[in-house]
């Protein structure tokens, strides 16, 4: 660790995999939150201190780029650092590497800093944590970006209803858990192909017992979807699948 970057390691287990063995979309979210988390929690800004400086850290948009699908077995590498802020978005970058140091997945990420008593946005120049860094690494993967659905022409993907074993201790569903909802709502010839390109925006907080509409389809080869709550937009995401899959290594 140094002031402005972050790593550890991290092995990836069978519960972290699909049944092909593969990581899945869940699990790489998962893995991007705790590592943020983890980073914080190293500087002395655990959850319980954040809640106490009334400054807490929400996620708002992220972009994932993967470049191979870890395997179980495998022992990869997290990276994470700041990288600045814009308006009330504060930036973080990832990056993924295998035993070999080959970056297998590279992601940014863009979060919200709110007062948990009033709900209130903190704006990054007010946030008395810590001095918020900016990286200078380069990672390949492209901006965060909003993801807006077309009005019509999405196809019905079924109802989840949120389940107390989907929340976190904020009360609402875990930002990676939206990975798992977007893959099992996927048609099954989908299911198996290999995502190269992920975006998703948390527009809406989902707690125990809502029933979130999914919606999804094709528009311009990307599979766009999206999840909603009584009609207000919990999450929207994009996808884009890779025509072959990369050669699969287990190291």
């Amino acid at each position: 660790m140094t002031e402005d970057f972050y790593s550890r390691r991290e092995e990836l287990i069978f519960r972290d995999c699909d049944a092909r063995g593969r990581v899945r979309l869940g699990t790489l979210l998962s893995l991007l939150a705790s590592t943020a988390g983890h980073d914080f929690d190293a500087r002395g800004l655990d959850f319980r201190r954040l809640y106490q400086l009334r400054q807490v850290f929400l996620l708002s948009r992220l972009t994932l780029h993967i470049a191979r699908r870890p395997m179980t077995g495998e022992i990869l590498t997290a990276a994470t650092w700041e990288n600045g802020f814009r308006g009330v978005h504060v930036r973080r970058d990832y990056e993924f590497t295998d035993s070999r140091g080959k970056c297998c997945a590279a992601a940014r990420s863009e979060w919200i800093i709110i007062d948990p008593a009033d709900r209130k946005i903190v704006r990054p120049e007010e946030f008395t944590g810590k001095k918020l860094t900016t990286g200078a690494r380069e990672i390949d993967c492209p901006a965060c970006r909003r993801v807006v659905l077309p009005r019509s022409g999405l196809a019905e993907l079924g109802v989840r209803t949120v389940r107390y074993s989907d929340l976190d201790y904020n009360g609402h569903v875990y930002s990676g858990n939206y990975g798992d909802i977007f893959w099992d709502a996927l048609p099954p010839e989908l299911q198996n192909a290999e995502p190269e390109d992920f975006t998703i925006n948390y527009n809406r907080e989902a707690t125990l017992g809502d029933r979130i509409r999914l919606t999804g389809g094709f528009a311009d080869g990307v599979f766009l979807a999206g999840g909603a709550c009584a009609d207000a937009p919990c999450f929207t995401c994009a996808c884009t699948f890779r025509s072959e899959s990369p050669e699969e290594e287990r190291l």
